[in-house]
């Protein structure tokens, strides 16, 4: 276990999370901000992507486990990501859909910002979100960020805007 608050707890991912993942990653209207959903061989490489961000910063995007069920229920995480010309501490979250409205990416959300600052000692950490994704910037907001500045993305073919959310860690954070 990485991080556990009062309804979940956050490990890292692994072969037999395939299945968890495809409930999120192959539903067209969770994905909607990636346009559209994920086929089996690009589950598997998001799955590897993450098993390799482990191996190379002992971080990624983390299941997300329900402590009541043990259902892995999304992933939120922390990943190096492109921003402009560097790169950038953002806390990432996808949720199955059944979950959504509930405060389960909050909560995790919150964990992994706590988690940067005091465990990986960032002084900054974002959400970087598509502009039409008013769900995940609702988070980010609850998570204490604020809007920093946009910049357009092109993926799968498709020029997409995205909002850069960032909060800076407080002095009392260290």
């Amino acid at each position: 276990m990485i991080v556990e608050t009062e309804r979940l707890y956050l490990r890292e991912l692994n072969q037999n999370d395939f299945e968890a993942l495809c409930k999120i990653l192959k539903d067209e209207q969770t994905m909607y901000a990636y346009e559209g959903a994920f086929c089996d061989a690009e589950v598997q490489e998001w799955l590897d992507r993450q098993i390799l961000r482990y191996q190379k910063w002992g971080f990624g995007l983390w299941a997300v486990v329900h402590k009541q069920t043990g259902e892995v229920i999304g992933q939120c995480g922390l990943t190096m990501q492109p921003w402009r010309d560097t790169e950038v501490l953002e806390i990432g979250y996808l949720f199955q859909r059944a979950y959504w409205h509930q405060g389960y990416a909050t909560e995790a959300a919150r964990a992994c910002k706590q988690y940067a600052f005091a465990v990986l000692g960032a002084d900054q950490v974002c959400s970087i979100i598509r502009d039409t994704n008013t769900a995940s910037q609702r988070v980010a907001i609850r998570n204490g960020m604020t809007a920093a500045g946009t910049w357009t993305k092109r993926y799968k073919g498709v020029d997409m805007p995205h909002i850069r959310y960032v909060v800076t860690r407080e002095p009392h954070e260290q």
